[in-house]
């Protein structure tokens, strides 16, 4: 059985899907305190294709490198956007969608859009410590409407990762946080050119400091590298988006991305297993919209 990636619930919280050809899916909740210990398989495989509840396996059982932060190879992550909303393939969506300001960090507030019936769990899966929603309306409109702040308020749609991670360890209190989003959410909803099927939204702002228990979440000493057959084991301290920010066995508090899990088959490893995952000293968040994930 492998782990197909990481997941947000709005109500019940981050967890773990697995995938095993014949019996389907199971989860398994990422909780605060719990043991978390495994090893790795001889290899990662492409995970195939979801839309919606189906799954279509990778007809070629493809491997995909230990590094990358996509478990799709390339023929499967092709198909996966030919039908995309995220990639613009798929524009007669007939479901409304939420037009949202993100809180990443000081200076790092970011526009996009989600499907209304997700009911915010896309802010949680991209770590956003607070959100305010904008408007909502059919597709096509809310992709304009993206398009006019990043062009007249110089709104950027992404930010490198890094410094999503920098900010969390030390944020400044929701208070300020709503200020700053109130502000651009001013400006914002009194532009000309948002479209007229945009329902317009009242500053209402949502804060994540319980969802990802950022009272719990330290300096990491590194980021774990999965590699084949490596152990990793500790104790969940937090989640916040992909993160799940550990205290190893050893004493080190280290970040695993469950991005990075998902393709690897993993085996139980002993709760006082010792990690021998590589890991990486983090490094400075690259200045600009560069290395972008």
């Amino acid at each position: 059985m492998a782990v197909r990636g990481g997941a947000w619930d709005p109500r019940s919280g981050p967890a773990l899907i697995w995938r095993h050809p014949v019996r389907g899916e199971r989860v398994s909740p990422l909780a605060p305190d719990r043991p978390l210990a495994f090893t790795t398989g001889p290899r990662r495989t492409c995970v195939g294709v979801r839309r919606g509840a189906r799954h279509t396996p990778c007809p070629a059982g493809a491997e995909v490198s230990a590094s990358a932060v996509s478990a799709q190879c390339p023929d499967c992550a092709r198909l996966d956007r030919s039908y995309s909303v995220a990639a613009d393939t798929r524009t007669d969506d007939p479901r409304p969608y939420d037009v949202y300001l993100a809180w990443f960090g000081p200076e790092l507030i970011k526009v996009g859009i989600t499907a209304a019936e997700r009911e915010g769990a896309r802010l949680l899966e991209q770590a956003a410590l607070s959100y305010a929603l904008l408007g909502r309306g059919p597709l096509m409109a809310a992709r304009r409407a993206e398009a006019v702040l990043g062009a007249a308020l110089g709104v950027p749609d992404r930010f490198p990762y890094a410094a999503k991670r920098g900010a969390r360890e030390a944020p400044p209190p929701p208070e300020r946080r709503a200020a700053e989003l109130a502000a651009l959410h001013e400006r914002a909803r009194a532009l000309g050119g948002l479209p007229e099927s945009l329902t317009r939204a009242a500053f209402e702002p949502v804060h994540h400091d319980a969802a990802f228990h950022l009272d719990r979440v330290r300096p990491a000493h590194g980021v774990i590298l999965l590699a084949a057959e490596s152990t990793v084991a500790g104790r969940i301290e937090a989640v916040a988006g992909p993160d799940i920010h550990l205290t190893a066995t050893d004493g080190r508090t280290l970040l695993l991305d469950a991005r990075r899990l998902a393709g690897w088959p993993l085996a139980a490893a002993t709760a006082d297993a010792v990690t021998t995952a590589p890991v990486a000293v983090p490094e400075p968040a690259p200045e600009g919209p560069d290395a972008l994930f």
